[in-house]
Order: structure tokens, then sequence, then C-alpha cells
């Protein structure tokens, strides 16, 4: 007989004494690490040392009833374990005492208790079916129009608070236009909406607003906060990724198209395995899956893929389902009953799937890209891109001694020379039809659960499903693909789902959602303010169909909605965060609004939808981590079309708390600091800015007071009132004052003395806030 464990020792050390655990404790804190990093080496896989797969809960019950595991460990027999030295005597009695309480093995079905009470688990209110109760019955009947202001109401009279007035019609359609669009209305739009006095002048607003570019581009940059979209990979030297712009543009016409909710997260997740109607509708489908191939890559070579894969599961879990899913990575989920083997069950699923690969130091060319060009052109981006991987690693080889050792310096200079000789050729004979950064099926398995999340100390096999509190869905024996489409359907089945999207609908028009937490529906996270709204809500949506645009109009048309923000010092006392929503809170513009505002005011704004980046030519990307890839591309277009780069992030959006593309953001957390109030006094950009807006003015009117009121008008969406006028045409007069002595050619002077006013409007309050 063979050795019955793995050369080597790796000591496992806990708090916790045998005396002090069951057995099934015992089991998984003392023993099963030793087996794991011990035994596993040699007594697991295909073709185990002796034929003894101690893996299986089965053969170890074997050698424990035999007696030849305590003898082995014991060193008593021929046989003494392991062969580099004994355990230490801690570890020995760990085992004597498993083996006395029958060595119970929580590898098995039945031989221990599951980590959770799942019965128990499943009454936590957000794993419970949604259910569709009733709007409560109040007296007021300007609280009684919609279904949503009678549960506003009835939370406001049972916490005793009195809602403020209505929002005046001017405050009103800055509010919409800013929420639905990122941008101000138009002195005309402001006009029209206060001279249409029907009842359905605000529902003719909504209804443009959401049929506007403008609108995708808007409530697409929300859900590409949670998936941490950007350009570049984050790996050491933060590769650029030309195609991944594909990915954004194609969750913008998503939420102009308003495709139904279900199918918008099928797409991302399993789109290249969806029916298509045509080439084009294929092709589309197959870039929703950039969602997947913008998870972020680390290090310098292709060997920290684990971590890629950590990162999906982490999004899609918070982002899909308000869940902290990667929290089961090491161990099992602490607070929400996630155990390791839910999460790996996932992570065979991700590992079986083939992302494109965006290039790194060690391994510069891009790889497995999915074509969107004809079955040939198709043929050849693989061809190159397979040679072009080979080489690379090729390369690495022989720059790292693993391979050429048998050659001189001088020849294995040559032989490098000659790859990268060949690369060249390669990339500029490459096929010139466009390709997505995306995914596919690759080789489908299940994921063994990685000890402490280390994937060099495998454990048991956790076959590819579903979170056990939420169903436990396991994927067939025989299924050949990954498992994300049959992932999609039961994450879209679930509860979760319909609840977390309506939060974050209901968040982006009042600032916070009914859950505070938006991506934590577990036990870490907040409950819900009103959750019978949050089911109705939710059955709603599903109603729908799933339309995103059906829940705007929903909430937009609520008295709860266009309420007026304020102060009642009553209710502060009361409900100081406004939880309740007895007001409607002001709020700073977020980064991309105030860039954009000013460009629109300015008359600077490309309204086109942006493409690709100018990045280099990708035969030039030899970036390395002491050489990083690092850019920053102007543009008039909008915010949302600005190069994101993971490892430096630009640099008016990051002064203004824009969304951080290495990690999902479920809300903006606006700050004040100095650095935005210089940047607002200083920066060159509302420099620029101010004086485009001068000219504009200045171009359409001929006096200051008409200039003045243009102006108030563009900035603000209103006149100007007597003394602001007054003030302003003072502000004029000692400006041009001013200007006169600082030697600026005289005529320069006047469009100056314009400028720096209308510096001052665009960096006031009233601009960059929304009430």
């Amino acid at each position: 007989m063979r050795t019955l464990f793995a050369l080597g020792l790796i000591v496992f050390s806990g708090s916790a004494t045998a005396g002090d655990l069951s057995g099934a404790d015992l089991f998984e804190k003392k023993i099963r690490p030793v087996l794991v990093q011990i035994c596993y080496p040699c007594h697991s896989g295909k073709t185990p040392a002796a034929g003894l797969h101690l893996d299986s809960p089965q053969a170890t019950h074997g050698v424990v009833e035999s007696g030849a595991l305590l003898s082995a460990i014991h060193r008593e027999g021929k046989i003494k374990m392991p062969p580099a030295g004994p355990l230490p005597d801690d570890q020995i009695a760990d085992f004597e005492a498993w083996i006395k309480l029958g060595a119970p093995d929580a590898r098995t079905e039945t031989s221990a208790a599951p980590p959770y009470d799942f019965d128990q688990a499943r009454k936590f209110w957000s794993f419970q079916p949604i259910r569709d109760p009733a709007p409560p019955r109040i007296s007021d009947p300007a609280w009684n129009k919609t279904a949503i202001d009678r549960f506003v109401k009835a939370k406001l009279d049972e916490k005793h608070l009195v809602p403020l007035g209505a929002a005046s019609k001017r405050a009103l359609i800055r509010r919409a236009t800013f929420d639905l669009t990122g941008l101000p209305p138009t002195p005309e739009e402001v006009a029209a909406f206060l001279a249409d006095p029907s009842a359905s002048a605000f529902d003719k607003v909504i209804d443009r607003l959401l049929a506007s570019q403008q609108y995708g581009e808007r409530w697409g940059r929300h859900w590409l906060d949670l998936v941490r979209y950007a350009d570049t990979s984050g790996c050491n030297a933060d590769f650029p990724v030309p195609d991944a712009y594909r990915y954004r543009n194609w969750v913008i016409r998503a939420f102009n198209d308003d495709k139904p909710y279900d199918q918008f997260l099928r797409e991302q997740l399993a789109g290249d395995l969806l029916p298509a109607k045509d080439d084009e509708d294929r092709h589309a489908k197959t870039i929703a899956t950039g969602y997947l191939a913008i998870s972020r890559r680390f290090g310098s070579g292709a060997s920290e893929f684990n971590l890629t894969i950590d990162d999906t599961i982490d999004n899609v879990g918070k982002a899909m389902l308000g869940l902290s899913v990667s929290c089961a990575r090491c161990h099992d989920h602490k607070f929400d009953p996630i155990p390791s083997h839910d999460y790996y069950a996932w992570y065979g699923i991700f590992a079986s799937t083939k992302y494109a690969f965006p290039g790194t130091e060690l391994y510069p060319h891009a790889a497995d890209f999915v074509s969107l060009g004809s079955p040939h052109q198709a043929e050849r981006l693989k061809a190159y891109q397979d040679e072009s991987s080979a080489l690379d690693h090729r390369i690495a080889a022989f720059n790292d001694g693993r391979e050429g050792k048998d050659l001189s310096k001088e020849d294995r200079d040559k032989e490098i020379r000659r790859m990268k000789e060949r690369l060249i050729v390669l990339e500029h004979d490459a096929p010139a039809s466009p390709k997505a950064y995306a995914v596919s099926d690759g080789a489908s398995a299940n994921a063994k659960i990685q000890i402490k999340g280390d994937p060099s100390h495998p454990g048991d096999e956790a076959p590819r499903g579903f979170l056990t509190v939420l169903g436990g869905q396991v994927l067939p024996g025989n299924e050949k693909g990954s498992g994300r489409r049959e992932l999609a359907e039961w994450i879209i089945s679930s509860p979760l789902a319909a609840r977390v999207m309506v939060n974050r609908i209901w968040q982006g028009h009042f600032g916070k959602g009914i859950v505070g937490t938006p991506n934590d529906f577990g036990a870490r996270g907040d409950r819900p303010v009103d959750p019978e709204l949050l089911d109705w809500l939710a059955s709603r949506f599903r109603e729908s169909g799933y339309s995103i645009k059906a829940m705007h109009r929903l909430i937009m048309e609520t008295r709860a909605y266009q309420m007026a923000s304020g102060a009642d010092q009553a209710d502060l006392r009361i409900d100081p965060k406004n939880d309740f929503s007895w007001r409607f809170d002001r709020r700073r513009l977020d980064a991309e609004e105030i860039r954009d505002a000013m460009l629109d005011v300015a008359g600077d704004l490309d309204f086109s939808m942006g493409g690709p980046h100018p990045f280099p030519p990708e035969t030039s990307f030899h970036y390395t981590q002491h050489v990083q890839f690092f850019a920053v591309y102007d543009t008039r277009r909008r915010s949302v079309y600005l190069m994101q780069q993971r490892l430096k992030r630009h640099p008016f959006l990051d002064t203004f708390d824009g969304a951080d593309p290495n990690a999902t953001t479920p809300a903006r957390a606006p700050q004040e600091t100095s650095l935005q109030a210089l940047t607002m006094l200083n920066g060159a950009f509302v420099d620029e800015q101010a004086d485009l807006l001068a000219v504009r003015v200045g171009m359409a009117q001929s006096t200051d007071v008409a200039r003045i009121g243009y102006a108030y008008r563009l900035v603000f969406g209103r006149a100007p009132s007597a003394d602001e006028l007054r003030q302003c045409e003072q502000y004029l007069l000692k400006a041009g004052a001013a200007f006169k002595k600082s030697g600026l050619p005289a005529d320069r002077q006047p469009r100056a003395v314009l400028a720096s006013l209308m510096h001052v409007l665009l960096a006031s309050d009233e601009f960059i806030f929304v009430d």
C-alpha cells in the first residue's frame, strides 16, 4: 500500500480545541483543512496515489474503520504518514477526537447538519415571495389620487409627519428634466410648460423626456455605475480595451428602447446563447455580454483569473440580487445564508465561460474577442488571436528561461526577435471586421471549493447551480453549456430581482431607496421603510412586462414626487433624514450633470452618440506595471462618453465624486471639498464654458439687461429678480473698470467682463443644486 498522505506539512491552526467543537464543526474546522492541504494533492483527482480517494467521504470512512488512518498518523506500522514527519500533536489529537465521535463527514449529504437552517432563512423579508398588497385607505383627498401616494401618506400619518406642499411648476420641470436626462430644461421648454394649463401638462413633459436620446444616456449611466464600467482592464498596466464602448452604447440603447428588464439581465448574462432573429440581433446580444467581459483583470500575467471570476460573482450578486455573494469565497457567509458551496456553484458557471482577453504586461496581445463580421472574417480573427496568443506565451517563456535553455544567448535573442517580427506581421494582417469585447461558452465543468479562497488548495466539487436559499436549482449532470442561460432565469425568477430594481428606480427619483442599502438586501442591510410599498411597486413592475419607463411614469405622476423641498421643524425633529418622504430632498448635481449642464448652457454640447476612443494603435500596446497606460481624451460629448480608466479616473469626475470603475457604485456620495470649490473658481474647463456662455448670450442679445435675463433663463430656468438684475449690472460696471486696468487689449475686454459674470452664475449654488 502506498502513501495515505501527501508529502509536506501545512499546519492548520484554530482558536477552538477539539473538545469545544461538535462533530460537524470539528470536521469543518480541524479535519477537512488537513485533508485538503496535505492529502488531496496526492489522494484526489483521476489517478490518486494507491487508488485512495481521500476526497471521497466513503473512502475516508473505509480507512477510518480499518484503523489504517490512526495507524499511519501514529507512525506505528509500515506506513508512516506524512512521510516528511509526524503531524503536530494537536492535529493528531483532533483526528483521535473526531474518530471517537464517529468520524462525522460534512461532505456527505446526511452525515452533518447544513451550515444554515434554510427553512428559517427563507422567512427573512427579502427572500420571501413578492406580495401584492392593497394600498391603504386614507382620508386626505389630495393624497388619494395614486396608490403610491396612499402608501406614502399612510406612513406619514403613522409617524405624525405633515408633508410639505407642491413644488412650483418651474422647480418641477427642472427637477424632472435633470432626473430623466441629466440636463437642464431649455428656456423654451420651461416657457411651454408654464403656459400649459391642462391637467396633463406634466404628463406631456414626462413623455417627451422619456422619448429623448438623453434619457438613455442618463439612466444608462446609473447602470454603468452599478456594473463598474471601464474602458481599461484594471491589470497592473491597465491595458486599454478599445471595444468596451460597444457595451456602453448597448446599455444606453437598451434604456432608450425600454428593453424589458428581465430581457436586459438575460442578454447581459447569456446574450450569446439566446436565439437571434438576424445577424444584427445576434451581434447586439453578443455585445451585451460585455457586462461579463469588463470584469476587472489583475496582475501582470494571466494567472490571477480567479480574481476576475470573483469580481464577476461580486457584481452579479450585488447589482442584480442585492446580495454580497462574494463574501462566501473564503468561508461560509457570516451573516447571510450563502455557504461557500453556493459561491462555487456560481464560480463553476463563470469558469466554464471564455472571457475576451485584453492583454497584460507579459501577454500584451488581446485574444478571444468575438467577431461581429462574416464567417470568413471570424475565422481569420480567431486564427490571428490564437497565433498571437501562442507567440506571446512563447516569448514570455523565453524571457523567463522556461524555453530556449539549450540555445546560446545570441540564438535565443534571435528567436525572440523573429517571434516579435511575426507578431507585427500578424497585427497588420489581422481582419478589419468589428469585434466585441464579450464572452462565449468554454469547456464546461464544475468548480471545486477553494479552501480559504486559495486556488492551490481545492476541496469538494460544487455542482453548478443557484443559491440554496433562493431555490438551490442545479444544472443537469449532462449539461454541456456553461450554465449562464439558466443562471439568468434563476435570477430573474427570484423575488430579489424585481425588488432590487424598483428600489433603484425609486432611489433615482428621490435620492434614496425604500431600502437604504441598494446593494445589500441581506441581514446587514437596511430594512425597507415601507415593505408594502416596495412589494406593490415590484408587482407593478412585473405586471408591466418589466418596463422601466412605466415605473418612471408611475412614480413621477405622484404628489410625493411633486412635493416641494424645504424644511419643517416639527417634521425634522421626528424624521431628520426624511426617510418617510415628508418633503422632496434637495440634491447636488452629480459629476456628469455638472459638466454636461455647463456644456449645454454654453452651447458647447455635442449631442451625438459617442464611439470608440482615440487609443494608440493596438500594435503599440506594450504597457507594464512601471509604464502604465494613462490618458485623458477631451470631448464635447456627454460625460457618459468620456474614457473611463480604472487606475486613474478622469480628473473632473474624480473631483466631483464620480463612480469608482473598480467596484460597483450603488449610490453617489457627494462630498463638499475645497478642491471642488477651487475647480469651480479656477478650473480651466469652467473658465472655458463661462467664456462660451458669454459669447452665446452676447451674440443673442444686444443690451446688458437682455443678456443678463437670457443668461438667467439658460442657467437657472428663470428670469432674474429686480435685485439680481441690479446686482449684475453693478457687477458688470465694476468688472469693466477693473479690466481697463488689467492690460487686456480693449477689444477683448467686453467679452472678458461678461464671461466673468457668467462664471459667477455657473459657480453658484443654484446652478449645481436641484430643488
